[in-house]
């Protein structure tokens, strides 16, 4: 406690506004329980970059670690890019300070001599990593928290590929960052290097999300459309898009179409949980609509809603929406010719295996990665000028069509949806009879996912007590079918369990472990990197004959799954 006090005590010096100094002050008279949580660590960069709760301490997010962030990343861009000047983009979503934030990020590049390019207000993080890549800048920064609670912010960075950083890039910020003294950040704006930007990247951002996201689909203004922005960002550009794709049977859930940070009307503003979307689906059923489609306060999920074979609105899972995009573009892209062998699509370790199936039956070839667009958008840098990447996503309702954004793209993804729903409706079919036909031709893969909240200083030892037991005493059998695979991707290492060999695997280190079974099961463990949980993917299949016989198949999937949660004791 003596170190954290002393750690505390560093901010009641002038280096901290007075605001900070008394907040600091009060803290250690009168709550040294919240003083050792906002003291006991660094905020650190996660898969998502920064992300943490608003307040005054080194393990939140506020005016000094936002600054001596910005500060290290000035020092960088300068050390990677010497003698040239220097341009980055910054843009910040709907969250309570984020535009202040912005600001005080843009202040102090401009402090160090750099241009800034700063949205004149909120806009979608896909936009952001557009600009980056349209104004030619050497980074990008934009302000968010995703689909965190309304207490959180946060602060990603982009490289010059419109992508996030990378090893060695992030490594290298954070070794900077972490030099830094808070002392050393330079505040002091140079007005006359910050251009605000909009309109222009707006429309220029609209007409890239229509050419990439639309493909000919006859009678559009016959899909009837419900949208849900949550109060994000993406009501600022998606009404706009779909008007330019030519959807006009467009309802707005106008509960939920003003911009928030409290998110007043949901619990959680992600579109992963059924409950975010209950008024969109509620509208829906109102006026018989088609489909539904939301998404996060940053607009980079989707949530998309369609009809089943009774006719209800069912949110379909990440897995699902991205297996049907995959097999969409992939046949457009067989349709105009352009299949010749040098294409690819992008997945990651914890997404369905059905993405592969899909592509492998075009004789596309799928590149899996780590969890994270990051690993997508280098699959696309390290393959540029040799093959071309068609698209790509992950299981939690992030996808990218074509590389004119270098991260996970809700606005494209949004008209990419309308596309398939409305093309399958000219053709007597629907969004889910068409994901269907896939499980038919591939088999019915079935996918779930627990998240384990552990908060706090016990949580993170909690969460590596699990990982050290799995891969200490691995399982053997999952639902009476043997293990035949375990990869840990931590240790770079694919274990055949039968024979015990051991061999090497290529990609990038993570905490991440996964079970291969005789019977096609996968069973995933990984720490998330940005919140304090653990999450369990699970992944079944099983043949299906016929659309008539999809609920049997489903039940029996959901049943095998259930099976596997309480064997492993995780409910």
């Amino acid at each position: 406690m003596s170190a954290i006090l002393e750690k505390a005590k560093l901010w009641l010096s002038d280096t901290f506004d007075a605001t900070t100094q008394q907040e600091i002050q009060e803290l250690i008279n009168n709550n040294p329980e919240l003083l050792t949580e906002r003291f006991y660590k660094n905020l650190e960069f996660g898969t998502g970059g920064m992300r943490g709760i608003m307040g005054a301490g080194t393990n939140r997010i506020n005016k000094y670690t936002l600054g001596k962030a910005t500060q290290g990343l000035a020092n960088y861009l300068k050390q990677s890019f010497p003698n040239k000047p220097l341009k980055v983009a910054i843009a910040f979503d709907c969250r309570h300070n984020s535009q202040s934030f912005a600001k005080i990020v843009a202040d102090v590049l401009s402090a160090n001599a750099i241009k800034v390019y700063l949205f004149e207000d909120m806009r979608p993080t896909p936009e952001l990593s557009f600009t980056v890549r349209h104004l030619g800048c050497d980074a990008g920064i934009v302000l968010t928290a995703s689909h965190n609670p309304p207490e959180y912010n946060g602060y990603k960075v982009y490289w010059n590929d419109g992508a996030q950083i990378i090893p060695p890039d992030d490594a290298n910020i954070i070794n900077e960052v972490n030099s830094l003294d808070f002392s050393e950040i330079n505040f002091n704006t140079n007005e006359n290097l910050i251009e605000y930007v909009g309109k222009n990247i707006d429309e220029a951002f609209i007409a890239a999300s229509v050419k990439n996201g639309t493909f000919n689909v006859k009678e559009r203004e016959n899909l009837k459309i419900v949208f849900t922005s949550l109060h994000g960002t993406s009501i600022k550009i998606i009404p706009d898009a779909f008007a330019k794709a030519g959807y006009t049977d467009v309802n707005i859930v106008e509960e939920q179409r003003e911009p928030n940070g409290d998110f007043p009307t949901v619990a959680s503003p992600n579109p992963e949980e059924p409950a975010a979307l209950k008024m969109a689906i509620d509208l829906a059923n109102n006026i018989n609509a088609d489909i539904v489609i939301g998404t996060d306060p940053d607009s980079d999920r989707i949530g998309i809603a369609v009809r089943n074979l009774d006719g209800n609105m069912i949110l379909l899972n990440g897995n699902q929406t991205m297996s049907v995009m995959t097999d969409f573009l992939i046949k457009n892209w067989q349709k105009q010719g352009k299949l010749n062998g040098k294409q690819f699509v992008g997945s990651t370790i914890v997404s369905t295996n059905l993405v592969n199936k899909i592509a492998e039956s075009y004789g596309v070839e799928t590149n899996v990665g780590l969890t994270g667009f990051k690993w997508i958008a280098k699959m696309i840098r390290d393959a540029e000028g040799e093959k071309d990447f068609i698209g790509g996503g992950e299981e939690s309702f992030g996808y990218m069509v074509g590389d004119f954004v270098r991260d996970k793209d809700a606005v494209t993804a949004t008209l990419l949806a309308c596309e398939i729903a409305a093309n399958a409706k000219v053709n007597g079919s629907s969004f889910y009879k068409e994901l269907l036909k896939l499980y038919i031709k591939h088999n019915f893969y079935k996918e779930h996912l627990i998240a384990i909240v552990k908060k706090g200083m016990d949580g993170a030892e909690i969460i590596s007590k699990m990982m050290i037991e799995l891969r200490q005493n691995p399982l053997k059998e999952i639902d009476g079918s043997k293990v035949k695979y375990l990869y840990d991707y931590q240790a770079s290492t694919k274990t055949t369990i039968l024979t015990g060999n051991v061999e090497s695997i290529t990609v990038e280190k993570s905490n991440v472990l996964i079970y291969h079974t005789e019977d096609g099961t996968k069973v995933a463990a990984r720490p998330s990197g940005t919140e304090p949980k653990i999450k369990f993917y699970f992944s079944v299949n099983l043949p299906l004959d016929s659309i008539e016989n999809s609920k049997v198949v489903e039940a029996k999937l959901d049943a095998k799954i259930q099976r596997i949660i309480k064997e492993m004791k995780l409910a």
